[in-house]
């Protein structure tokens, strides 16, 4: 049996769930549960392995996700706190990262200050970072005596050094590094609905790693249906 750590790439997770099983839905509708995400996928994982293949026991998860700021979405950052709140007790290992903010510029490139004498914002907040701490941390684990396997739960390209890094120190060292193994979500029924179908992060060939779908079913045992105020 491998003992798995579970690396989430939060937002990345939520997101493509959104845009493979519900993009005509609301996107808090798709919020995803971690543990319940990662112990499904698991399921899914071992249901999968052909005969003579060892099964993965969930050892933890670790979840990466940007936080809204107070100032500048006061009703967003509550829940984002709620939700993490709730994650970690239900076991979840969750990694906060403050979102980045562009601001309102005045003429003299000098930021524009509102009423409350805050920074104005413009556009949307961008996750920064996120993708190097899941690197660090699918390195780290895999580095740990105590862990067999990997499992990278992301679809940012960003992320294919890391399976490529990861791949090359199990095939030279695998009694000093765990191996390495993707999730991602499919949609079995993506031309009847008219939806994206999903895919899965790989390596740079000839490398081969194994990627496990997720079909409709795991998406729905994954889905966080507590309501955050």
């Amino acid at each position: 049996m491998l003992r798995a750590a579970f690396i989430i790439d939060y937002q990345n997770v939520h997101l493509t769930a959104f845009d493979v099983f519900d993009p005509r839905g609301d996107r808090h509708n798709s919020l995803i549960h971690p543990m319940q995400f990662a112990k499904r996928a698991i399921e899914e994982r071992n249901f999968r392995q052909r005969a003579g293949h060892p099964h993965a026991e969930l050892s933890h998860v670790i979840a990466y996700r940007g936080l809204p700021h107070v100032d500048h979405d006061w009703h967003q950052y509550p829940r984002a706190i709620d939700q993490a709140i709730q994650w970690r007790t239900d076991g979840v290992d969750v990694q906060l990262r403050d979102l980045k903010y562009t601001y309102q510029r005045g003429a003299d490139g000098q930021p524009i200050f509102g009423a409350n004498g805050r920074k104005v914002p413009v556009g949307r907040p961008v996750e920064k970072g996120i993708d190097v701490l899941c690197a660090l941390a699918c390195i780290r684990e895999a580095a740990r005596p105590d862990i067999d396997l990997v499992v990278l739960a992301s679809r940012d390209t960003d992320l294919v050094p890391v399976l490529d890094e990861l791949h090359d120190f199990h095939a030279l060292d695998p009694q000093r590094y765990g191996r390495i193994e993707t999730v991602s979500w499919f949609n079995t029924t993506w031309r009847e609905e008219g939806t994206l179908s999903g895919g899965s992060l790989v390596p740079t060939a000839p490398r081969r790693i194994w990627n496990t779908n997720l079909d409709r079913a795991c998406y729905e045992a994954s889905l966080d249906r507590t309501d955050y105020r």
